[in-house]
């Protein structure tokens, strides 16, 4: 991991871009990560099927809330069809730093939490509690 990525991470984290919550958003989805505590909530506003504005909150390790910002940010005015194709690569490439295996669920939370917001899946198969 590079000094540059690192940074870039860390200013994320530092300064959140879209945090906070929408009022009353037409969607609006949180989960967490119990092995670590890591939690975030994302709320969408869609207009036309177009994210109008997007807001996140949550408790969590820098990863986690830098990776949140980030995905935030990457949403923006995106048709919410082309949400559902960001995929787990897509994220990490988005991060600029590589995670270990062990930091995976913290860098992917965030792309967890908005698919599962967009297509309305409330339960993942196999991670009942």
């Amino acid at each position: 991991m590079g000094f540059d990525e690192m940074e870039y991470l860390l200013d994320h984290y530092k300064n959140p871009r879209n945090y906070g919550s929408l009022l009353i958003p037409d969607i609006s989805h949180e989960e967490g990560n119990p092995s670590c505590g890591d939690v975030i909530r994302i709320d969408l506003k869609i207009v036309d099927n177009k994210v109008e504005e997007v807001r996140f909150s949550g408790k969590g390790c820098a990863i986690s809330q830098a990776a949140a910002s980030i995905l935030t940010d990457m949403i923006i005015d995106k048709d919410v069809d082309d949400i559902k194709k960001i995929n787990k690569e897509d994220m990490l490439s988005a991060l600029g730093v590589t995670l270990s295996p062990v930091r995976y669920k913290c860098g992917l939370l965030a792309l967890k939490v908005l698919k599962s917001g967009v297509y309305g899946i409330t339960d993942w198969p196999g991670e009942k509690e």
